[in-house]
């Protein structure tokens, strides 16, 4: 085992400045994750030609790949920085931001695109709370199967990362909303907003733009059906646009 980590990473100060590459070796330890690494630095945030620098700056919180605030490009691949060990990375360890969406600072970029994509199609179940509604559908055990993958996304917009067609150009709202699309659809209580979604999926970005490269199945961290929902919602918003230009 090595008796040191080599790591470098990608830094930018603010949006507005430049970028650089900063190189760190920190002492071994077995069992390290990406995360214990950058805490290792914040204590000592000296490079190797012994220049102080700053503790770098990255999202993280549950530690448990649950709240999907670390993804970073962990050796060129997006992954989660929590369960990303390092005893199975290749060495330089390189650690640079998410490519497709603002800088924030370091490896801390500004995901809110996710979650305006999330307000277009209305992800939620419309329940105010303000009085008593009973007990709530059932679902048939069939439909709980569908639906429980799916709520299992974490937000982390590895999917977009890697989809060839997630760009300025092509405002596509990526594989996450359409997977969140056919969830809330799901829901017996959500269902009534299901044409509102499929609506909001056949508009500029939407479900059209989606070449099916399957990247996104592929490096999603919880191994959510994605091609499937792609596929289905896919199906539902034609069928929608079909019943709306005969009821037009």
């Amino acid at each position: 085992m090595p008796s040191t980590i080599r790591v470098e990473i990608k830094r930018q100060a603010s949006p507005d400045t430049a970028a650089v590459t900063e190189t760190f070796e920190i002492p071994y330890r077995p069992g390290m994750n990406i995360t214990s690494l950058l805490g290792e630095i914040a204590l000592n945030p000296v490079d190797v030609t012994g220049k102080a620098t700053t503790p770098v700056t990255y999202d993280s919180n549950c530690l448990e790949e649950i709240c999907g605030s670390c993804a970073m490009l962990i050796n060129g691949k997006a992954r989660m920085a929590c369960s990303a060990l390092v005893d199975k990375l290749e060495q330089p360890i390189r650690l640079a931001p998410l490519s497709k969406f603002p800088i924030v600072r370091d490896l801390s970029v500004d995901r809110s695109v996710l979650f305006e994509n999330l307000k277009k199609i209305k992800a939620w179940v419309p329940i105010d709370g303000t009085y008593d509604l009973g007990a709530g559908p059932r679902q048939f055990p069939q439909v709980q199967e569908q639906r429980y993958p799916l709520s299992n996304c974490i937000s982390c917009c590895c999917c977009m990362e890697v989809c060839p067609q997630f760009n300025d150009v092509t405002n596509f709202v990526g594989a996450a909303t359409i997977a969140q699309t056919k969830l809330f659809n799901l829901d017996p209580a959500g269902a009534v907003l299901a044409e509102e979604r499929l609506r909001a999926l056949s508009g500029d970005g939407g479900i059209q733009e989606c070449s099916f490269a399957q990247n996104c199945v592929m490096t999603c961290p919880k191994e959510l059906p994605l091609t499937e929902a792609i596929s289905d919602m896919e199906r539902d918003v034609f069928v929608q646009q079909v019943k709306d230009f005969f009821t037009r």
